[in-house]
């Protein structure tokens, strides 16, 4: 049995659909909360063993402990404008804690999502270090990228201090993510899923204006991923159980978001046209300009597979998705 918490999420779902099209008969267990909205959709086309209620986990787990094979842990509070610290470390943080000591009991490989937002402004550079002096030097931005950074110095602390772990551990910093199941974010979903419907109605594309010295308007830059290397990572080291870490995860170049939004309208074969606003007071101080991910821990792990393009991931996703619109998996 595989629990995946998060598992109707954006990078959860992906997984279980790619794990339900990969493994025979796979038991697929998932905790996560689906609300009013259309995230059910996410995995409406696979059999799902059992859906956990989050606050009904610690049950479960305790009733299946001699059953469950290996612990997925994305499920969070992902937003990056979320202001309920509390609400953020009661699920980022503490149910993370909680897992990784059950997984270590029981002896049960555990992999969990960390994130780039542990980087914050990237001034202390994008390593996956897991050095306890090279984690606290990172500050993150905002709560959730303090939630995830506070979890990741526990697990390394965990470690120095005590020595028990889970068979298998691994944390996955995952930089700009982007592809299908993501449209119930909402506004934390991919630019390209934001400024895709604006594009096909033949209106400008609309990107924030940059409030730093020598950055233009547009250059502001990130690692934009496709989920579905995100994906091969996590079945690379879902299969290669000798691998242990904090990783990275994204392709180790960093393009602006002008390069983003030209290629939209390169795959729609149209000429870019863009808008620049202002970016909200309230998002200033904790935007980041820059991010890029090193690559290197992960290849030296031994993952040799190559990660998909912008120009690539963008024409597939607008290609095979959002012009079909055709939102899941």
């Amino acid at each position: 049995m595989i629990l995946i918490t998060g598992g109707g999420g954006f990078i959860g779902s992906n997984l279980v659909a790619t794990l339900s099209q990969k493994l025979a008969s796979p038991k697929i267990v998932i905790s996560d909360r689906f609300g009013i909205d259309d995230k059910w959709k996410n995995i409406s086309k696979y059999l799902i063993n059992q859906i956990i209620e989050p606050g009904q986990l610690e049950t479960f787990l305790e009733r299946n402990q001699d059953s469950i094979e290996y612990v997925f842990h994305l499920g969070a509070i992902s937003s990056t404008t979320e202001k309920d610290v509390d609400l953020i470390l009661r699920n980022n943080f503490s149910l993370s804690v909680q897992l990784w000591l059950w997984c270590t009991k029981h002896k049960v490989p555990f992999m969990y999502a960390s994130s780039a937002a542990t980087y914050g402004n990237g001034e202390k550079g994008f390593e996956d270090n897991a050095i306890p002096h090279k984690l606290a030097q990172l500050q993150p931005l905002n709560p959730y990228g303090w939630s995830k950074h506070l979890f990741d110095k526990w697990v390394i602390s965990e470690l120095s201090s005590k020595g028990h772990h889970p068979p298998q551990w691994t944390g996955l910093k995952f930089f700009n993510v982007f592809g299908p199941n993501e449209i119930h974010k909402g506004s934390q979903s991919s630019l390209i899923a934001q400024m895709y419907p604006r594009i096909a109605r033949n209106e400008p594309a609309k990107l924030f204006k940059s409030h730093r010295d020598g950055i233009k308007d547009g250059d502001q830059s990130r690692d934009f991923v496709w989920i579905d290397d995100c994906i091969d990572v996590i079945l690379w080291l879902y299969e290669n159980r000798k691998v242990s870490g904090l990783f990275n995860v994204g392709t180790g170049q960093a393009r602006s978001f002008k390069d983003l939004i030209t290629n939209i309208f390169w795959s729609l074969k149209r000429e870019p046209e863009i808008e620049f606003v202002d970016t909200p007071f309230h998002l200033r101080e904790q935007y980041q300009y820059y991010t890029k991910a090193s690559t290197q821990k992960l290849k030296s792990a031994g993952y040799t597979k190559s990660f998909t393009s912008l120009e690539d991931g963008v024409q597939e996703y607008v290609a095979n998705y959002l012009s079909k619109n055709n939102l899941y998996r």
